[in-house]
């Protein structure tokens, strides 16, 4: 059991509404809850949040390693706060145990709150530091990756995502099925609210770092697992950059994810979109990129036509099977072109041809997506509107339906374009 002076160094856990203060608090706080060594009369820099619940057997090896990262690029201008929930397997008491060899790191014990997103939001009200950061006390998030998400931050950015859909990204042992669910959930959240999702590649993370002006203010109200929704929704995020990390599998301990995340997910969405007061945050719109979409498109369209023409104008096959075969030879076509021309500068970098085919497999399970859509277009407006006689009228109205469905999901997914300055 840990002696008395360290049960009080224990951080009191804050009460009232879950809103992060523009300033932290005084560095004076005194011996114990504030740390020793910290240097009170310095600001922070940085202060990492690291969420716990029965994590007992990976605190050590995660605070150590954190350490020595941290000291050798802002040594003592940092600081450590894991936040626990009280797990029955003490995970707070072991951190609290660290806490003389880690004069850094701070723990807070909460009895009375649950939940991985309330419990950053509870250690960023506590918080010293300009930016915010988080990560997973499992060991999957990589510390190392740390010092890219700082450097982006150095540079400018108001949010510094770490991404397993860009560049150096990915995930070690997935299933096919966590992979569905993952790109399902993300899918539908582009859906129902784009304007937030859309935003980074990788809107489940997390793992990020957020500077204290861009969330400081608004009253947070995040639901389950995912705060980078809740951060992306309600905080003043102008300037967002993205670092590649592989995604790890856990050694220690059981993992937490269950069917519930996505539901919680899937409510938070809801929420943001139907309740919430969503940050309005203007965004440009990528026009170029989109004028070029629309004219690979259009060559798609004289690549369908004359398909559609051959199949159902001479040769009488049924107009549903022929629209079928002729897209899917536009979609091949389009997916060349965009592949080498619209979005040729994130082509570059996954050169390869699993690369290639990856980026052509989203892009047909996109397209063919729009195709089911497209397809009943084309028949209500053939068959209920115009006759018989308007088969290629109804066509075009139909691909114009679907084009912009098309881009951006492509965008968002295929190749992971987002929203970077």
């Amino acid at each position: 059991m840990p002696s008395q002076p360290l049960l009080q160094a224990l951080v009191p856990c804050p009460t009232g509404p879950l809103q992060v203060p523009l300033e932290g608090p005084p560095q004076s706080a005194g011996r114990g809850e504030a740390g020793v060594g910290l240097g009170r009369d310095r600001p922070l820099d940085l202060s990492l949040v690291i969420p716990t619940y029965n994590e007992a057997a990976n605190v050590a090896v995660l605070v150590e390693q954190l350490t020595q990262l941290l000291e050798g690029v802002m040594p003592h201008r940092y600081e450590l706060i894991l936040v626990d929930d009280d797990s029955p397997d003490r995970t707070w008491k072991t951190a609290l145990g660290l806490t003389p060899t880690y004069p850094q790191l701070r723990v807070m014990r909460r009895r009375t709150e649950r939940g991985l997103s309330s419990a950053v939001i509870r250690g960023w009200q506590v918080a010293r530091g300009q930016i915010l950061a988080v990560i997973d006390a499992d060991l999957q998030h990589p510390p190392q990756v740390l010092t890219d998400l700082l450097a982006a931050m150095h540079q400018g950015a108001d949010l510094a995502v770490a991404s397993r859909h860009v560049t150096g990204g990915g995930v070690s042992d997935w299933n096919l099925a966590r992979r569905l669910l993952s790109r399902g959930a993300q899918t539908l959240g582009l859906l129902l609210l784009p304007q937030v999702v859309g935003r980074v590649s990788d809107p489940m993370s997390g793992y990020f770092m957020v500077q204290r002006r861009a969330i400081a203010g608004p009253i947070l109200n995040p639901k389950g697992y995912k705060i980078l929704l809740e951060v992306l929704g309600r905080g003043k995020v102008h300037t967002i950059a993205e670092v590649g990390y592989v995604f790890q599998e856990r050694q220690q301990g059981a993992s937490k994810v269950t069917w519930r995340q996505y539901v919680d997910y899937m409510h938070h969405l809801l929420r943001l979109r139907l309740g919430g007061r969503i940050s309005q945050v203007h965004q440009r719109f990528p026009l170029k990129r989109f004028v070029r979409f629309g004219l690979v498109g259009l060559s798609g369209v004289v690549v369908d036509m004359a398909m559609l023409y051959l199949l159902h104008g001479s040769l009488g096959l049924p107009l549903t099977r022929s629209k079928i075969v002729a897209a899917e030879v536009a979609i091949i076509n389009n997916f060349i072109w965009n592949d080498a021309w619209t979005f040729a500068d994130v082509s570059l970098q996954q050169r390869g041809w699993s690369a290639r085919l990856k980026r052509f497999l989203k892009f047909n399970l996109i397209c063919l997506a729009g195709l089911v859509l497209n397809v009943l277009v084309l028949n209500g407006v053939y068959n209920l509107v115009f006759g018989q006689r308007w088969a290629y009228l109804a066509n075009l109205i139909a691909i114009a339906v679907v084009t912009f469905w098309n881009f951006w999901l492509n965008l968002k997914l295929s190749w992971r374009v987002t929203q970077i300055k």
